[in-house]
């Protein structure tokens, strides 16, 4: 398992992974989940990855040479590929039909061995003066956009990072705020699931750059990130803490527990053999 993000806000892009491959309880090993395609001035696109680690490397090996037919219907147009795409709509559809061809290759032998067909990308980027754009790709080739409405998206163990990304990412929300959010909702998956593990890739993309350097490789050591986990976890503890305790008996609340429901009657218990709930 692993756990990616990808968020797409109005100033830029983020971008985070994990590097662990848990394929049994002796064979924990790491491998990287983010792969970048830069072409400074002209492209830059980022690929996550997450499900079987032997169709995402197929993958990202065949998206290098892939090509498509543009479907414009012009025999003398040369066919797409990553690096000659005018859009990210375009470059996703090759990014779909290099999945195709590993499913094509290796769907069958990997079902008569019993394992599913399973790997989940996120394909973020932005072509020359084109507006940034994030996908999120299916095991079957096909894909969903970010929106405004939705402008993230999680791949892998995502359900214990998501309740921070929900309450603060917003599409306003600064680069920088969402690297921090970013690393919070990892340092919570971390936390609650051994099959999500360090060292981690982190980068940040500013609109319009059509490049990258700020990138960082984060580690057991890493001062930020064990500064992350540190305070986030006192914090936590500490707003818990400023909670009201409950009040079961008649104590003063100005936000008491047991109240009489006007729709609801308490639960009720059974007493004796032959009585009945309902």
């Amino acid at each position: 398992m692993t756990y990616c993000i990808g968020v797409r806000l109005n100033a830029g892009m983020v971008f985070l992974s994990d590097s662990r491959t848990n394929a049994g309880l002796d064979q924990i090993k790491t491998f990287r989940k983010m792969i970048v395609y830069e072409k400074p001035g002209d492209r830059f696109m980022v690929l996550l990855s997450a499900g079987n680690l032997s169709i995402s490397q197929s993958v990202r090996e065949i998206l290098q040479v892939e090509k498509l037919d543009s479907g414009r219907g012009d025999p003398t147009e040369p066919p797409l590929t990553i690096w000659n795409a005018t859009s990210m709509f375009d470059a996703v559809r090759v990014l779909g039909s290099a999945v195709r061809r590993v499913y094509r290759q290796d769907a069958a032998a990997l079902e008569a061995a019993g394992i599913d067909f399973n790997a989940t990308m996120i394909f973020g980027g932005q072509i020359g003066n084109e507006a940034m754009r994030m996908f999120l790709v299916y095991s079957a080739g096909n894909f969903i956009e970010a929106t405004r409405e939705s402008c993230y998206f999680q791949i892998g163990e995502s359900k214990y990072g998501k309740p921070i990304l929900d309450r603060v990412i917003a599409p306003s929300t600064t680069l920088d705020e969402a690297a921090k959010c970013a690393l919070v909702s990892m340092d919570s998956t971390l936390k609650s699931n051994l099959t999500v593990g360090l060292p981690l890739d982190l980068l940040v993309y500013e609109k319009g750059a059509l490049q990258s350097s700020q990138i960082a490789c984060i580690d057991d050591d890493n001062p930020y990130f064990r500064m992350i986990r540190s305070s986030w976890g006192q914090r936590v503890r500490e707003a818990f803490e400023s909670i009201d305790a409950p009040q079961w008996n008649g104590g003063a609340s100005t936000h008491p527990l047991c109240t009489a429901s006007a729709r609801h009657a308490p639960m009720g218990k059974i007493t004796t053999p032959d009585e009945k709930i309902v």
